[in-house]
């Protein structure tokens, strides 16, 4: 059901047409996060997915259409999202305060 290949980077040759991505990037204090782990979380809570994100704070997750929690952990603090995701590009940012 979900994938993470390499974050960032460009999604040449992905066709949104048909994949459900769920992407963004974590900040903390106006600067990106790197290294901070990102889950993917189900509609029931349940843990699906984790990834790492790239140096500019990135990540990226191929999912199916539905209803998903995003929750970063770092160092620096935590965020959490909820985000309804569709076909196509989904983008959000989780913000640690």
């Amino acid at each position: 059901m979900c994938g993470a290949p390499k974050q960032g980077g460009s999604l040449a040759g992905v066709d949104l047409s048909t994949q459900t991505v769920i992407q963004g990037s974590v900040w903390h204090d106006g600067a990106p996060v790197a290294g901070a782990y990102v889950r993917l979380l189900d509609a029931t809570g349940e843990f699906t997915a984790e990834v790492v994100t790239s140096p500019e704070g990135e990540f990226r997750f191929f999912a199916a259409p539905g209803q998903w929690t995003l929750r970063s952990l770092a160092p620096v603090g935590r965020a959490e999202r909820a985000i309804d995701a569709e076909v196509g590009l989904n983008e959000t940012t989780l913000a640690i305060s």
